[in-house]
């Protein structure tokens, strides 16, 4: 967080030769261009603010690419939608210190840079046991997670960190106390500005299972596990939430269906 003061003069008088209708217009012309700030911060993520991409290429340029990249389908029947592309309808912004803007544009909910997080919870009820969910998330510009995925478990929840601690940490937070770089799912992963990552956890009685596109990241017996989120500001993504760590951060294609069988055996 930036932050600034304006010192007096010593003497508190104004010296000789002070022009005051100079200084009254450059006054009037900082409150318009300050008043034009606000207002475009006011109505939500803009990209041309951002940093640029790989490569040099812009935040927009990324967008569009993103925009027209197809939908990839997620496997199985029975599918319902979180997200209807146009509204944050049950959703609302996650009320983080620092959190950037949040907002819809061409389909995609986009999750602007914060300090540090930026993010959207659900407001709206959905299972707590035998289901699974699932979303695409891209990261625009930024270093960090772009796709910190809360569930709940049962009276509980944990968290899915995708590209974390930074730019390729994955791992589940928290179990038994352990978070997402020092448990037994944390593991390491490329991840690329621009492109769309197919993110799905499953939730069932005694696994809690997740995928990157089609590679199984997380398959945890859960059975005496404590499972909570790390304590700090991301408690405030529970029970279901999605939030990014000082990353542009974009998401689509939200998901949900209710299963009752774990998908894979538990690794020897």
């Amino acid at each position: 967080m930036k932050t600034g003061r304006n010192a007096p003069s010593q003497s508190g008088k104004v010296s000789p030769g002070f022009d005051y209708p100079v200084v009254l217009l450059a006054a009037l012309l900082f409150l318009g261009c300050s008043s034009h700030r606000i207002q475009q911060k006011a109505n939500g993520p803009n990209p041309a603010s951002a940093e640029a991409g790989p490569g040099g290429i812009s935040v927009e340029r990324l967008l569009q690419a993103a925009v027209e990249q197809p939908y990839t389908r997620p496997p199985g029947a029975g599918w319902q939608a979180l997200f209807d592309g146009k509204t944050l309808q049950g959703w609302k912004p996650t009320s983080f210190p620092g959190g950037g803007k949040t907002g819809c544009e061409q389909g995609l909910i986009l999750m602007e840079s914060g300090s540090p997080f930026t993010g959207i919870t659900r407001v709206e009820r959905i299972p707590t046991m035998d289901y699974e969910v699932t979303l695409e998330a891209l990261r625009l510009s930024g270093s960090d997670f772009f796709c910190g995925l809360t569930v709940p478990v049962l009276n509980s929840s944990c968290s899915l960190i995708v590209g974390g601690w930074g730019g390729s940490l994955v791992g589940i937070s928290s179990l038994d106390g352990r978070d997402a770089s020092e448990n037994e799912t944390t593991r390491t992963m490329d991840f690329e500005n621009g492109r769309w990552y197919r993110i799905r956890v499953r939730v069932t009685s005694a696994r809690l299972e997740a995928w990157i596109d089609e590679q199984q990241v997380a398959n945890v017996v859960t059975t005496n596990k404590r499972i909570a989120v790390r304590p700090g500001d991301i408690e405030l993504s529970q029970p279901f939430g999605i939030c990014c760590w000082q990353t542009f951060a974009a998401c689509r294609n939200l998901q949900i269906r209710l299963v009752n069988i774990p998908s894979a055996p538990v690794p020897k």
